[in-house]
């Protein structure tokens, strides 16, 4: 409604109603037609300067006047990221194509080499070198030795009535004569067999036994066969290095190595019913165990010094025993004259001084008490009583009754051996010549 007058604010430069004002486009122009064509712009070209100006005016978009042919192209719009998707995807995919190649081109070229170098086909991929001095086996070696032994060692296997017993053995004759312990064959009833370092085996025969030495001699029918060097067990000293050679639990061909541990180790030893054996062994280091039996026990020179017997153990009554580092053997010189003994006559001689020992007080500590004197055997003739104290035999100590019979036993008879015995508060010497048992 209009009353005549000019209500304009201060400041106003628009024409009253019906007149253009000042800065308002001219009639036709875009921006000079409202929404409906028939309003003027809320926006003039002054109108972000315009204090006054209400802010909640509406608001107009210019839109340009359509073409010549009347129709109004919009303008194009450009995508932002339109020009980096590419550009990335392409910086990606070069190395993944690379690594493609590259793996396929390494795969053909090990194939390549592979086929063209023999790869697969059994080759030989280079001749071995030649070893340093140290690791070529000497005959004096320990591999060298065991290698000259091993094809004179068997495994026993003896048929008994309470099954198959096995133990070792080493031959010592041309003839087909192999030691063993009589251990090992005790029980049987005549069949036995031995195997041989190659994996062969024959029947064998039980030639002899002699149960209180724990030698037996058992023979093979072949020829060709390579018997034992013999060495001397009275030349060994402690510390001596040493191999025990035999078929423990069964796994043949085993060889350990050791030192001799002691010297003249007395032993008594047996099964409960059976006899009593007495050893005066040679103690050893070398892992012996069940099946070891019989086998020879070798110095450095390849040479047999003993004969593999018995072990000691911590296990119970009833229990398997095994190897905890102490084995004993029985010397070779001993073996080898019961051995002898037994292919000449059947049967061993055995070794006696002619005086008893035991009863109460016998072991003194300090010596072995002769219990009772043969009148007419070797104590006796060399001036021995009954009552007297045996303190040294060849410089041995004795301090048990056993010390005395398992050193008597090992020597030969008719050997001569110095006694150093106690009568009263006297000590005396005396030489006693042994003799073989009247049995």
């Amino acid at each position: 409604m209009t009353d005549g007058w000019d209500w304009r604010r201060p400041g106003d430069t628009r024409a009253p109603a019906g007149q253009p004002g000042p800065g308002t486009p001219p009639a036709g122009t875009p921006a000079s037609t409202g929404a409906r064509g028939d309003a003027p712009s809320p926006w003039w070209s002054d109108a972000l300067a315009d204090p006054w100006r209400d802010p909640y005016a509406p608001t107009a978009v210019v839109v340009p006047a359509p073409g010549p042919d009347g129709a109004a192209e919009p303008e194009p719009v450009t995508d932002p990221d339109a020009g980096g998707r590419p550009r990335l995807r392409l910086l990606l995919l070069i190395p993944l194509i690379t690594a493609l190649l590259a793996g396929a081109l390494g795969g053909a070229l090990g194939y390549a080499f592979a086929v063209h170098g023999g790869a697969g086909r059994g080759a030989t991929l280079g001749a071995p070198a030649e070893a340093p001095a140290l690791a070529q086996r000497k005959p004096e070696s320990l591999a060298g030795v065991a290698e000259r032994v091993l094809p004179s060692v068997v495994t026993v296997r003896v048929t008994s009535l309470g099954g198959t017993s096995e133990g070792s053995g080493f031959i010592v004759s041309p003839e087909g004569h192999v030691i063993t312990n009589d251990h090992v064959v005790s029980g049987s009833v005549g069949k036995a067999s031995v195997i041989f370092n190659d994996g062969s085996s024959a029947p064998a025969t039980v030639v002899g036994q002699d149960p209180e030495s724990d030698i037996a001699v058992i023979k093979v029918s072949r020829t060709g066969l390579k018997p034992v060097e013999f060495g001397d067990s009275d030349s060994l000293a402690v510390g001596d290095p040493v191999l025990a050679i035999g078929s423990p639990l069964s796994l043949a061909n085993t060889v350990t190595a050791g030192i001799v541990s002691a010297l003249d180790r007395t032993m008594q030893a047996g099964e409960p019913g059976g006899p009593t054996r007495y050893y005066a062994a040679i103690q050893t280091d070398a892992a012996v165990n069940h099946g070891n039996s019989g086998g020879p026990l070798v110095d450095g020179a390849g040479r047999v010094v003993g004969v593999n017997s018995t072990i000691k153990s911590l296990v119970a009554d009833g229990q398997e025993a095994g190897n905890i580092g102490l084995a004993f053997a029985i010397p070779i010189n001993q073996a080898k004259r019961i051995t002898q003994d037994i292919i000449g006559t059947g049967k061993a001689r055995r070794t006696v001084i002619g005086a008893q020992v035991g009863g109460p007080n016998a072991g003194t500590g300090d010596g072995v008490r002769l219990q009772q004197v043969e009148p007419s055997g070797p104590a006796a003739g060399a001036g021995l009583r009954a009552g007297d104290v045996v303190l040294r035999l060849n410089g041995r100590p004795m301090s048990e009754p056993t010390d005395l019979i398992a050193l008597v036993r090992k020597f030969a008879p008719g050997s001569v051996v110095t006694v150093e015995y106690r009568r009263g508060a006297n000590r005396q010497n005396t030489s006693v010549t042994l003799a073989a048992d009247a049995k």
